[in-house]
């Protein structure tokens, strides 16, 4: 069965090129493109999409907004997060609000296309700068509020991959940056989400980034 995406984006060229794209590949069907956030709940149910390709600035209801109201109704449904902007803000915001991965736009329609796949199966994709702010974010710009952590008991190597994961690599990159199997990676996946009470990669990230945990 192809996989179900649905686009948001106010900008027709993105919108069409993106779609268009997603169209064509033989794995994928398009079930859904909409230039705005409005009406959100009733554009979800009739898509049924299993990933959506969300744009940042909207008007009306932005993408974050709408990145927020689709984890809260359709929490299965992974969000990757499009933008013309690295801001450290909206990067912040968007993952911590849900988002499976953060894509700048401009960028060719395989990466996109190759998102939609890291996310189903398991990763996060960011584009190579956003993934930079994000690790710069963990490094140096986050709030002392935010900072502050309690200590979860990871070990290195779960460390480790939280990290990998945190810079948007799917399981089988994470197998071979860290020279081990892609069944330990799952494994050390189960005891990072009982360790840091979170039932999915988005929730683990999230966490990561909201508590400085790698």
């Amino acid at each position: 069965m192809p996989i179900r995406v649905a686009v948001f984006d106010d900008t027709p060229i993105f919108l069409e090129q993106t779609s268009a794209a997603i169209a064509a590949h033989p794995e994928f069907a398009l079930t859904g493109a909409f230039p705005d956030c409005l009406n959100l709940s009733e554009k979800m149910k009739s898509s049924k999409p299993e990933v959506v390709i969300m744009d940042i600035e909207m008007p009306g209801v932005d993408g974050i907004e709408g990145l927020r109201l689709i984890k809260r109704d359709f929490p299965a449904v992974y969000v990757i997060m499009q933008t013309s902007h690295d801001e450290d803000n909206l990067i912040f915001h968007a993952v911590c609000a849900g988002a499976s991965g953060y894509l700048l736009k401009g960028g060719k329609s395989d990466e996109v296309l190759a998102s939609i796949e890291s996310v189903v199966e398991g990763g996060a994709p960011m584009s190579p700068s956003v993934a930079r702010r994000v690790l710069h974010l963990l490094q140096n710009g986050l709030p002392p509020e935010l900072i502050a952590k309690p200590d979860y008991q990871l070990s290195a190597r779960e460390k480790d991959v939280l990290a990998c994961l945190v810079q948007g690599m799917s399981f089988k990159m994470i197998a071979d940056a860290c020279h081990i199997s892609y069944e330990t990676v799952r494994s050390h996946m189960k005891h990072i989400y009982a360790k840091l009470h979170v039932v999915s990669n988005t929730e683990a990230v999230a966490k990561a980034l909201r508590e400085g945990l790698v």
